[in-house]
């Protein structure tokens, strides 16, 4: 008889950001903390303007958020539980050491706006968390990791299992956490809403 398995999968942790920790993140507060330093970021400004980013982004400008502002410190100790919690999914050996936070940003992407195919080098896990998800605004996708390597491969079936698409577009909710591993591709399509598509987004380390 014949024995066809699955190897080598690509794990995708999405939840609650409030499943996980004592310490409740107030999403009000963290959209207007967001908004706020958007506002007063000049160097951030500065930087999405001279390198065509639309909207707005931390990422290149401020390093510290969780030392600036107290909701980003409570949101850290909540993601924290988030990652360890998907890093024991994935049966890391980390020798006795912690994944640790390395980067945490704010992305306001408006109508129109896109965010371009990308990984995340030197990182263990990746991850964004919601905090304003418009009626209509663009879902995130991830694309299967062995594109390069399918050759003459013919395309999936439109309505092939989920673990054999090509492409897996996932629509996120204001309070959700999605977590991945660093090396998987994505990007965030058009956004197609009026409204601005709000999100943070954050990177782990080992060592």
């Amino acid at each position: 008889m014949s024995n066809i398995r699955s190897l080598f999968a690509t794990r995708l942790y999405h939840a609650r950001l409030s499943e996980l920790g004592k310490t409740a993140v107030d999403q009000e507060e963290l959209e207007t903390s967001c908004f706020a330093i958007a506002e007063e970021d000049g160097a951030g400004q500065d930087w999405c303007q001279e390198n065509g980013y639309p909207g707005y982004t931390s990422y290149a400008s401020l390093t510290d958020l969780p030392w600036r502002f107290p909701i980003f410190k409570d949101l850290r100790k909540t993601l924290d539980k988030h990652v360890k919690a998907f890093a024991e999914d994935l049966e890391f050996d980390l020798d006795g050491k912690k994944l640790k936070l390395d980067s945490l940003w704010i992305n306001i992407l408006p109508e129109g706006g896109i965010h371009t195919s990308h990984i995340h080098p030197h990182s263990v896990i990746s991850g964004t968390t919601y905090v304003t998800v418009p009626p209509g605004a663009s879902a995130i996708k991830f694309e299967d990791p062995r594109s390069a390597m399918m050759m003459a491969a013919p395309t999936r079936l439109p309505e092939a299992r989920e673990e054999l698409r090509g492409f897996i577009y996932v629509t996120p909710e204001a309070g959700d956490v999605l977590l991945w591993e660093s090396w998987l591709r994505h990007e965030v399509p058009m956004n197609m809403a009026e409204d601005d598509r709000v999100s943070v987004s954050f990177n782990y380390g080992w060592g």
